[in-house]
């Protein structure tokens, strides 16, 4: 069984009100705010945490929006069926030229994808600035593997962090299967594993060498 969420049109809809919802309401920016996007981000996400049960209408069984700061998620819900879904928002400011936000680990995603009722989901908030007003041009809400890995790459932080290459193209593949995606993910991986492990052993054969001329150096010199 398959989210009805995501394998008919009901994201769609949420993807409209979320951008009707943001629009509507532009008492949350100030002078000093807009200027900085990870203030508008946040304020963005604060004010969906709140209002989002709202947004997702009957499709919300159980919502939940505390979760901490390194947490994979910035909200979480249940549907009618069971499935659950823990939501990353992203904001992007489009007139800014270039970013690579972080989505999560790779083993976080192994590990929260053994439950096949779990969906890693990305809300994309795209907006420009107004005055002292955020307009939003497009919203995706779709689970990380509707995203082509065109658009994705991997980043070397710990067993790896799945990125967005940049933020100003986003590739999305409706109705992408789940297993297709994490077969992609695996061989992107070991791909990425062993140019990880060449980088180590030319950094280690480094400080090898610079060990070795410290270690000929005599004490006079400090």
């Amino acid at each position: 069984m398959k989210s009805s969420l995501f394998y008919t049109d009901k994201y769609k809809e949420i993807e409209r009100k979320v951008a009707e919802f943001l629009n509507s309401r532009q008492d949350y920016l100030s002078t000093s705010t807009v200027e900085s996007t990870r203030a508008v981000g946040d304020a963005m996400q604060d004010i969906l945490a709140d209002s989002f049960p709202a947004i997702l209408g009957s499709v919300c069984a159980q919502y939940s929006a505390n979760f901490a700061r390194r947490s994979m998620a910035d909200l979480a819900f249940e549907d009618q069926d069971g499935f659950y879904y823990i939501v990353d928002v992203k904001t992007h400011r489009l007139d800014t030229k270039f970013n690579m936000p972080n989505l999560t680990s790779v083993e976080r995603i192994a590990r929260f994808y053994e439950d096949d009722k779990s969906y890693f989901v990305v809300l994309f908030i795209n907006y420009r600035i107004e005055g002292i007003k955020a307009v939003v041009e497009e919203v995706h809400f779709v689970p990380i593997e509707f995203l082509s890995w065109n658009c994705l790459t991997i980043g070397a932080l710990g067993w790896g962090q799945i990125q967005i290459a940049n933020s100003n193209i986003i590739e999305i593949n409706p109705g992408y299967s789940r297993k297709k995606w994490m077969l992609e993910l695996c061989d992107a991986l070991l791909e990425f594993y062993p140019k990880e492990i060449e980088k180590i052993s030319y950094r280690i054969e480094r400080f090898r060498e610079i060990r070795d001329r410290w270690a000929q150096k005599p004490e006079s010199i400090g």
